[in-house]
């Protein structure tokens, strides 16, 4: 029998993979117009603060490597990412955002920020302090070594 904070968590996690859920599909809704996925954005969006490898875009958005790439593959496809030499490793490509990714993501960024002021306004400031607070530690804690 599970402790009522266990059965509080085992809810916290089914909210978040809604959440994630829907948060998905916003996001492939406000990317449809300059032709991205949601999966897409978060790879541009992280590479917006510099070069970075695959493997670098997985391991800090928390992503499997492999899902990365196939992302990473289809950007490169579309004109989106350029491959630049890696000083620190021949065999894995730091990846760089094009001009045509930069339009994109400024697009997106003005879309982005009229849908987070509208979602915004449903809930108190404190409130989304205390969300951000508590995912984070929840993620830090996900991440340590635990036995099953």
């Amino acid at each position: 029998m599970r402790s009522p904070r266990a059965e509080t968590f085992t809810r916290v996690i089914d909210a978040v993979f809604a959440c994630n859920g829907g948060f998905l599909a916003a996001g492939d809704a406000l990317t449809e117009p300059v032709g991205l996925t949601a999966a897409q954005w978060q790879v541009l969006g992280f590479l917006e603060d510099g070069p970075a490898t695959a493997a670098d875009v997985a391991r800090r958005r928390g992503l499997r490597r492999q899902s990365v790439q196939e992302t990473v593959n289809r950007l490169l496809r579309n004109g989106m990412l350029d491959r630049l030499p890696n000083p620190a490793d021949a065999r894995a490509p730091l990846l760089s955002l094009t001009r045509r990714a930069k339009d994109a993501m400024w697009e997106l960024g003005r879309a982005q920020v009229e849908w987070a002021e509208g979602l915004a306004a449903e809930v108190s400031q404190e409130d989304l302090e205390t969300t951000l607070r508590t995912l984070r530690r929840l993620r830090e804690l996900a991440a340590q070594p635990r036995l099953l």
